[in-house]
């Protein structure tokens, strides 16, 4: 389906989409990985086409697409497995690092809206970051940003968010964001698994390089 025809037909649905059926949208389009195909608009059209709630268009919509990226991070956590040994060696360092600062680099990928954020949420779930607190830093960044965008949409009416949405959904622009997006991703994945994080992290944060650390943190739990 093209991108035009996915948001006429949420805007046809109008008051019969609902707050499940911005779940479910919302939570499929967080589900395509590199493919940068904007949930943000379909906030706006449920706005403008329903008499829902814009808080909880908000709180939908965060719902949905936390759930969805909470199955691409369970899917590199588990993918972890596949990774040889000497590999993640390498990168226990970073491992460490991420388990440390993880929540926080959570959150800011959940509340910036500029892609790839997919890349953030491989990586975490490589490094074995804790499933909960990706979850509540996921769904506490993307609401805010989903609040921002709903009332910012309230007050500039529907001729102003028209513009934007004109602009963010056009075709060409979505498909040079996805071949630069999977660049960057399988160029970043290469480097991680590639990298000796101990010689590149241990400057800075040398803790990262105590093998201990995993036990003492192990053990504060």
């Amino acid at each position: 389906m093209a991108i035009g025809n996915l948001y006429d037909l949420v805007f046809s649905m109008g008051d019969n989409l609902g707050y499940p059926g911005i779940v479910l949208i919302t939570f499929l389009i967080s589900l395509l990985v590199f493919v940068p195909i904007p949930y943000i608009p379909i906030l706006i059209l449920a706005l403008f086409s329903s008499r829902l709630d814009p808080n909880l268009i908000a709180l939908s919509s965060a719902i949905g697409v936390t759930l969805g990226r909470s199955v691409i991070f369970f899917a590199s956590y588990r993918g972890r497995a596949l990774i040889d040994n000497s590999t993640l060696k390498r990168m226990a360092p970073l491992q460490r690092l991420l388990a440390k600062y993880g929540s926080l680099v959570s959150f800011v990928a959940a509340v910036t809206p500029i892609p790839p954020d997919d890349i953030v949420i491989i990586l975490l779930g490589i490094a074995k970051f804790n499933l909960l607190k990706f979850i509540l830093t996921t769904f506490g960044g993307k609401l805010i940003i989903n609040l921002a965008v709903v009332w910012a949409a309230v007050l500039w009416g529907l001729p102003m968010v028209q513009q934007v949405l004109n602009q963010t959904t056009d075709p060409v622009h979505l498909l040079i964001l996805a071949v630069v997006s999977l660049i960057i991703a399988v160029a970043t994945v290469y480097l991680v698994i590639k990298l000796d994080w101990g010689t590149i992290i241990g400057k800075w944060f040398p803790w990262t390089l105590n093998n201990d650390y995993d036990k003492e943190k192990s053990n504060a739990l």
